[in-house]
């Protein structure tokens, strides 16, 4: 069994999605409590620009990224694969809103893929070393703009394509995921809950027609509190809003959580 080191006191903890405005925020605190972070991006020379502010602003030189499209199982496989200790706490941020239907090259409409699926695949391929280096978070950053699931349509192939609605959908199904991943992970000392963030000004919510009032260390102040506070260290499988655990009727429906939960590990 891991456990944090005098090399990271705190831990080490991955965060996906972790340019953006809240993903870069969250990452910039969970440095600051001294955990070694690494952040999973696509874009080589943002991450670069962003493990150096975190070190600037946080004094932590224990900050890298890794290059990652989560939206593809194949490369978060090859990432565990070459994962080189322990994990304490995964933060699956990662998000896109494309305006118009987008497939990835597997043939996964781009919002399901990266938004839903990422998180499901995170999860699993790290599965085993967070068990390793239990008591071990999941964060799944999902969103109080959820809704709109439908089982029979995921990919939007007979709905016609709407960001908006796709996006609610993702945020829905985050949530009845986070259910099913803690069932399957808390014999293992590794709890999964899911939050709202934030109202963030952001490319995504910019995406989606929407500004924001609260800055991105606000919209990381909930996530954050999930992966460290030592408060919630026995929640699994709920829902959190501005540091309160909220009733979840997304959830609360196990037969289409657990159909939804089988479609997933289908892909």
């Amino acid at each position: 069994m891991h456990t944090p080191t005098e090399h990271n006191p705190a831990g080490v903890a991955l965060v996906t999605g972790a340019t953006g405005a809240i993903g870069r925020a969250i990452a910039r605190q969970l440095a600051g409590k001294g955990f070694e972070v690494v952040l999973v991006c696509r874009d080589q020379a943002r991450a670069e620009r962003a493990v150096q502010e975190i070190r600037q602003a946080t004094g932590n030189e224990q900050v890298r990224y890794e290059l990652v499209d989560v939206s593809r199982r194949a490369a978060i496989q090859a990432l565990a694969d070459r994962w080189p200790g322990p994990l304490h706490v995964l933060v699956n941020n990662a998000a896109t809103t494309p305006r118009e239907r987008q497939e990835t090259p597997e043939g996964i409409e781009l919002q399901f893929a990266t938004n839903v699926l990422g998180y499901v695949w995170m999860t699993q391929a790290f599965s085993d070393v967070l068990k390793a280096s239990a008591p071990g978070r999941v964060v799944n950053v999902a969103s109080y703009w959820a809704g709109d699931l439908d089982i029979d349509d995921l990919e939007f192939k007979q709905r016609g394509y709407n960001n908006g609605q796709a996006y609610r959908q993702s945020k829905q199904a985050d949530r009845m995921l986070t259910v099913a991943l803690a069932n399957e992970l808390q014999p293992d000392r590794v709890t999964v809950n899911a939050c709202h963030p934030g109202d963030v000004n952001s490319r995504l919510s910019n995406n989606l027609g929407f500004g924001g009032h609260e800055s991105p260390d606000q919209g990381a102040a909930t996530p954050v509190w999930l992966a460290t506070d030592p408060a919630v260290r026995e929640k699994t499988g709920k829902y959190f809003e501005h540091q309160r655990e909220m009733r979840d009727r997304f959830a609360e429906n196990k037969l289409e959580m657990e159909a939804l939960y089988r479609i997933c590990l289908g892909y």
